[in-house]
């Protein structure tokens, strides 16, 4: 039998706030949670001389912490309290990306789950080709994603959520929402002057502009209204001319192109109109030009490309000179991506995302004329494809923008 020796020596008991009070593994594993999820200036300043990695100076070491994929920040952040602080917390990571000058491509992904309805954004590193998700738009209604409208200001790292339609009622919506990746947060913004889905949109100058679309009443509308996002109101502009629901659109020269694209059973042409900013003035958009706009529309080169809807077509370029689309060299798109899909870009490349967020990124690349006399530069495209993780098995993609942080 185990003998146990007692005292009469009392313990000392201290009270709650007394400088020699010691707490437990467990509360005191909490406290530093605490302090790391809202540090103070003190508690930060008591880390400044822990090195973030030991024989590196800070800077150096810091812009190489800054380069670690979203992915991996929540195994990394339980390397020791300053990862923590910087990994822990994307506010802070993409704020510190910022001061340092750091402008990688992020593709957005707007998607719905085709058993359950539920949307999510999904974020593909361009850099390092992980995913990562953001907080969930801050959404009362059950939203149709594809009568939503998205924009970005893309060097700003500035993302807007426009309209859409409730999906049990078909009813369209006037909300605009604003998401900043610095912040890692959305906003909702001030609502549009018309609710409205299906319409067009798109960013001339920092300004966001829409046109068209369906009305409650599911009648189409020639309004339009513009955004002013520093100072976060609408204002009407002039009309189109022609009540028209949006295909696509696209941004060219400083003007935003509408399409209402071919519409089974192709008994009517479509309809196309243009808007200058400069003079407020819609005019018809021509004749070839909306005649060969048959599918997703992106801006390369500062010229029209086109990714059709038509399944393993190939990419084809629209010229102003002779109003015509042309195929361009290269495979058509790779058998991963069916419809439907987004499609987006970014300098020199074309990123295209199907069904389950399949990703083909094509390569544009400009060919010098062939001869002394051809004047005309021609384009060749070379796909490369980014397979998606097993869990995006049932994600459907409605539409997709490159933004830089």
């Amino acid at each position: 039998m185990q003998r146990v020796r007692l005292s009469s020596q009392q313990a000392l008991v201290h009270r709650l706030g007394d400088s020699q009070i010691t707490l437990s593994p467990k509360f005191r594993v909490a406290a530093i949670q605490s302090s790391l999820l809202n540090p103070s200036p003190e508690f930060e300043l008591s880390l400044q001389y822990e090195p973030l990695i030991p024989g590196l100076p800070d800077d150096i070491a810091l812009s190489c912490l800054l380069r670690v994929p979203v992915q991996s920040h929540a195994a990394c952040k339980a390397v020791c309290k300053r990862w923590h602080l910087l990994l822990g917390n994307k506010e802070r990571f993409f704020t510190r990306r910022k001061e340092l000058g750091f402008k990688d491509p992020w593709l957005f992904v707007f998607a719905f789950h085709k058993c359950t309805g539920k949307i999510q954004w999904h974020v593909l590193d361009l850099i390092h080709f992980s995913w990562h998700v953001i907080p969930a738009m801050p959404c009362k209604d059950k939203v149709c994603p594809h009568g939503v409208r998205c924009v970005s200001v893309a060097n700003d790292g500035t993302l807007f959520v426009c309209g859409g339609m409730v999906s049990d009622v078909d009813s369209p919506l006037d909300l605009v929402l604003k998401y900043e990746m610095q912040k890692n947060r959305w906003t909702v913004m001030n609502r549009m002057i018309t609710a409205r889905s299906f319409f067009a949109s798109g960013v001339i100058e920092g300004m966001i502009y829409v046109a068209g679309g369906n009305s409650s009443d599911l009648f189409e509308l020639d309004s339009a209204e513009v955004l002013d996002p520093v100072k976060g109101n609408w204002r009407r502009i002039a009309n189109m001319g022609t009540n028209m629901a949006s295909y696509d659109a696209a941004v060219l020269d400083g003007k935003l192109l509408v399409t209402e694209g071919w519409l089974w059973p192709f008994f009517f042409a479509p309809r196309g109109q243009i808007y200058d900013p400069r003079t407020d003035k819609w005019e018809n958009m021509a004749f070839g030009l909306r005649e060969g706009w048959t599918g997703s529309s992106v801006v390369v080169y500062g010229r029209l490309f086109v990714v059709s809807d038509l399944e393993r077509m190939k990419l084809k370029v629209y010229d102003a000179e002779i109003d015509s689309w042309e195929t361009i060299e290269g495979p058509p798109l790779p058998e991963q991506i069916s419809k439907p899909f987004a499609v987006s870009a970014c300098d020199c490349k074309i990123y295209v995302v199907g069904r389950n967020l399949h990703v083909v990124v094509g390569h544009i690349s400009r060919l010098q004329p062939k001869g002394i006399c051809e004047k005309k530069w021609s384009f060749s495209v070379r796909w490369h494809v980014v397979d998606p993780p097993d869990s995006f098995c049932d994600l459907t993609p409605s539409s997709s923008q490159v933004l830089f942080a």
